[in-house]
Parts: C-alpha cells; structure tokens; sequence
C-alpha cells in the first residue's frame, strides 16, 4: 500500500464504540464518567494511549497538521479513553483529550507557549528549567517542565522533525526550525550534561505591524531621528541597524520598510525564518513590490543556499532597496559591494556600539576576502554612512541610543559624527528593580557630504532642511 492511500486508509469516519460506558451527557458534560472510576496519574496515562496510538495510526500523527487529522486523532484518543474508562484527578475528558493530543502530535506544554501572543523566546536551559521571555522584555520562569530528560528530548525531537532535521548522538547540536518565522537551536547529551537532557533556544519573530507612535511613546527613539532614518533609505542613503540580541534591531529595520513607497522595489533576505512582512494590499490588490526570500540549509552543502547566494540573486531582481536580514558571515562583504554600485541597503549586525559596526563589518568581510583592514575599512565606511544602534537596557527597556555618520573627509580620511544619543541620567536599582532615566538629544548635524547626496538623490530642499533643523543646524 503506498504512503498516500495508507494514510487515507487510516483516516476513517468518526468513531463509535460497542462497549459501554457511562459518559455523563447531562448537566456538565466535561465530567464524562460517574463516580467510581479510579482516577490515575497523567504520565502512565500518556504512555498507555501514546503506545496504543502510535501502533495502529503513526501515519495520522506523522502526516498530521490539518484540522480534520488533528480531529481524527482526537476521536481515536477520545475512543480508547472511553473504552477503558480512563480518568486523571483534575481534568475533565476535554482537557485530558486535549493534554494527551498536544503532548503526542504537538510539542508537550510548549505548545501554547510556541503558538502564544506576545512571547519572543523559550529558552530550554534543562529539562526542569524553562524559561519564556515576553515581547515586553520580561523573561518568567515556567513552572511547568518536563517530566525527565528524555521526555524532553523525545518533545524536541519532534520540533525537529518539522525541518528534517535528526536529533542524536551523531549529531547532537541542530538548528532547525518549527515554520517560517520559529527557529529553534539545540544541544543534546553529550554536549550538555545527561541530568540536563537537552538545551534549547526557540526564537518567534512575529511580524509586527509597528508604527512610529509606538517607538516614540515607548521612549525607544524620538520622532526626529525615526523620520531621519526613513529619510535615509527613502533616498537612497544605505543603513545598519546594531545591537546585541534582543535591542530591537529587526522590529526597528522592519518598521522603516513600510515608510517605503509602493512604487520602490524592494528584495528582502533572511536567514531561516521570516521576520519581515511588508506586502502591502488595497481592495484585494497587491499596491506595493516586495520579493521576500529566505536562506536554505541541508546537510549537503552543495545544496546550501545561503545570504551570499541570494544576494548575487537580488541584483537580478532589479531592486532598489534590499535588506539583508542580519550580517553574521561572509555576505557582509556582497552587501557593501551592492550598497557600492548604487542600491540602497538596509540591514543589521551584532555588535555594541556604532563606531564598532564598522570595525566588525571588516571583521566579517574577511571571511570573505582577506584583504587588507584599512583597504575593508574604507569600503564599509562609504558602503554603510550611517550607523543606528540599539540597546536593551537593565530595566528591559529598548533605546536607540545614537545614530552616527561616518563622514569620509577629502584626504581619505574619516570623521565619525555622533547626530543623535540618549544620554542617561538616572541609573539606582530600588527594591531589586532598576531604575533607568535619560533622554534623546540631536547632537550635530548632517556633513555636507551627505546633505550633497540627499539632493542629488532628489531629496527636496524643505525635507533637507528640517533635517537640518532637527539636527541643531541652521
């Protein structure tokens, strides 16, 4: 019997059953048996159901994912519960169904926590140690966990199995992912401690649809430095956006692409998972250009298709602003070389401060070519004029805390212009919590360099001078 007709061989018409059983259908129906019935513990339940299961109907939950699978699943768990009149103290037969399904066809008690609002990360550090970071910055201790080491690895083995990825000990270090914007990092036994199981980081970008009132009344940046940026790529001025984990990079770059008309071609590439969303509709009608692209891994590298690759792609695409999702390796040296030969470039880079975002751009471009450090230096510096980085403070609030220019002064030589920062005024910690004040000031204008760019880019002269202005220059 072939794949395809077995599985549609197991998917049959719902269920009844023969035997009897006496399921409370009055009143509340989420007690289904009377009284009487021994209540047992959820784990052998578990095991019982999942043997039972996986042995008559593997296919459903290996192929599974739709809802009429999903249903289908459920009813054989419902039928076999019933049957054998299982009950678990403090769950009603929905809840155990439910609990029973999430734990064999989904990810155990992440699930609600993978597929939850407001959640950026669950940090796996033990089997018994989870933690889940919020969009607000606030990471809380979970106190769910695991039942042991090896339930943890068997549940993250099948976030594994989403991607194709195998999870053991020939190879016990993955990265994978559970959809297009779920990423997941792995270390298992023997790299991390056989009492840990198994270590893992799981990252959700959602797309967010931010607005500049978000930024400015949360105190991340204020509206003349968001309009600057915007400002920048709208003519033609490249951008990167720095900062550690967490600082709000990608939220910051993914906001400035939807200031971009529609009528500019935009050609966007990420690494595994999908941050961005920038596809615009107006009754029914796609009104903006965005090519959205993602890297692809596999075992063989020949077949790997990395930020490089598609960077060499996008040139073919006619683009007019591509966005490189995140420099980490040798496609830093292609990004300056586009952002060179007249496209504009957004992107974003590790590092912890501005003047240090060229330094670990050359750093990067190596891995490319091994050329010279000054020789990088100045391709980097003409390639990417201006510098933003972020920063997640102690108090988990995220500030953009200078916007820099690199000015490239006739003799070669260059001058580094802070234009905006946030400057801290108030730093104590009360009551185990801290306490962050400060404000964003402009600190000098834009060179003259970059103000000839900004016109000869078709900048019009009003724009250019309340930039001027919001610069503290006249």
């Amino acid at each position: 019997m072939s794949r395809k007709n077995h599985r549609k061989a197991a998917i049959i018409p719902p269920l009844t059953t023969d035997r009897p059983h006496s399921v409370n259908m009055t009143g509340n129906q989420g007690l289904f048996f009377s009284s009487g019935e021994a209540a047992r513990d959820f784990s052998s339940v578990l095991h019982e159901v999942q043997e039972y299961i996986s042995s008559k109907y593997a296919v459903l939950i290996t192929d599974g994912g739709t809802e009429e699978v999903k249903a289908q699943i459920k009813r054989y768990i419902t039928k076999y519960v019933q049957d054998y009149r299982i009950t678990v103290a403090g769950m009603t037969q929905e809840q155990l169904v439910d609990a029973l399904y999430t734990e064999m066809a989904e990810f155990s008690f992440l699930t609600k926590y993978i597929f939850g609002a407001g959640i950026e990360e669950i940090d796996v550090n033990a089997w018994n140690d989870i933690e889940v970071q919020y969009s607000s910055g606030i990471t809380k201790k979970l106190d769910e966990h695991f039942d042991s080491p090896e339930h943890a690895i068997n549940v993250v083995r099948r976030m594994l199995h989403v991607s194709g990825m195998v999870l053991d000990n020939a190879s016990p270090a993955i990265l994978g992912h559970l959809s297009k914007n779920i990423r997941i990092a792995v270390l298992k036994t023997p790299l991390v401690d056989e009492d840990v199981g198994v270590s893992a980081s799981i990252r959700i970008v959602n797309p967010q649809s931010m607005k500049k009132d978000d930024f400015t009344r949360g105190g991340t940046a204020t509206e003349p430095m968001l309009d600057f940026l915007a400002e920048c790529l709208r003519y033609g001025i490249s951008v990167c956006v720095a900062g550690a984990t967490s600082s709000g990079k990608t939220t910051l770059a993914g906001w400035l692409l939807t200031t971009i008309p529609d009528n500019k071609r935009i050609f966007t590439i990420e690494n595994g998972s999908r941050e961005l969303a920038l596809v615009r509709q107006k009754d029914g009608k796609v009104c903006n250009s965005v090519i959205h692209t993602l890297t692809r891994m596999s075992e063989n590298e020949k077949q790997n298709i990395d930020q490089d690759i598609l960077l060499d792609m996008a040139l073919r695409f006619n683009p007019e602003i591509i966005c490189v999702g995140e420099m980490r390796g040798p496609e830093a040296y292609a990004a300056q070389e586009s952002a060179r030969t007249g496209h504009t470039v957004l992107t974003t880079i590790h590092s912890n401060s501005c003047e240090a975002t060229w330094r670990r751009m050359v750093t990067l471009c190596k891995r490319k070519y091994d050329m010279a450090d000054n020789t990088l230096m100045d391709l980097v510096t003409e390639a990417f004029p201006i510098v933003v980085f972020s920063k997640q403070l102690e108090n988990k609030q995220r500030r953009m805390m200078e916007i820099m220019e690199c000015e490239i002064l006739p003799d070669g030589s260059r001058n580094f212009r802070s234009l905006f920062q946030f400057q801290i005024t108030e730093n104590r910690v009360e009551n185990g919590k801290f306490i962050i004040n400060g404000c964003h000031s402009a600190v000098q204008g834009i060179s003259p360099s970059l103000q000839k760019r900004f016109l000869e880019n078709g900048m019009p002269q009003d724009t250019l001078k309340q930039i001027l202005l919001a610069g503290g220059a006249v």
